[in-house]
């Protein structure tokens, strides 16, 4: 059987096995198809997914960053690095890794959220706003940069940038704007006063 059915075979019955729920099965077969082809990309991402799949975090991290290393370009292999390290508490790893997404795609969002994330762990308030104002900027809608700004504004002693968010989050997530006050001890009657 030639490399490329045999990779294409061992690739069927690892989706297979997955749709099975059977993972160690379909790891076993994404390093044989590493075997036969080893810098795959869909075999080296999918076996750094299993393994974080199966709890295996450390051989999880250390394959998505050998995935990131042989696939500089890519930007879902050090998106997903990023996040693998500041789970793992790796700050400056994981702010490295979101900065080269940013760096090839300056228009991500979820990278610039990430960023702040780590930023905000590492108490650098300045960096995080910009990074969070970056992030509302390209995902206006989506709540979750919204939060995070708000929090670090509280965090900053700024409680009139946070209550401006908190009013600007009434008109489309109002779940996220009341949450927001029960966590920053806001009053309703302050995030509801004209600009």
């Amino acid at each position: 059987m030639s490399v490329t059915l045999s990779y294409l075979f061992l690739k069927l019955q690892a989706i297979t096995l997955l749709v099975f729920a059977q993972r160690a099965a379909a790891l076993v077969r994404f390093e044989q198809m590493l075997g036969l082809r080893p810098h795959d990309f869909y075999a080296m991402a999918s076996r750094a997914h299993v393994l974080a799949q199966l709890g295996d975090k450390t051989a999880a991290l250390a394959a998505q960053e050998q995935l990131a290393e042989r696939h500089p370009s890519n930007l879902a292999a050090w998106f997903n690095l990023g996040y693998m390290l500041e789970d793992a508490g790796q700050h400056a790893r994981a702010e490295t890794a979101f900065r080269r997404v940013i760096e090839l795609d300056p228009k991500m969002d979820r990278a610039w959220y990430g960023l702040a994330l780590v930023l905000i762990q590492d108490r650098r308030f300045d960096e995080a706003v910009a990074a969070l104002k970056k992030n509302t900027e390209l995902q206006p809608m989506s709540p979750f940069g919204w939060y995070q700004l708000a929090r670090v504004h509280v965090d900053r002693h700024e409680p009139e940038e946070a209550v401006k968010i908190i009013r600007h989050l009434k008109g489309f997530e109002p779940k996220v704007a009341a949450q927001l006050e029960r966590e920053t001890g806001l009053l309703a009657s302050r995030a509801s006063q004209p600009s």
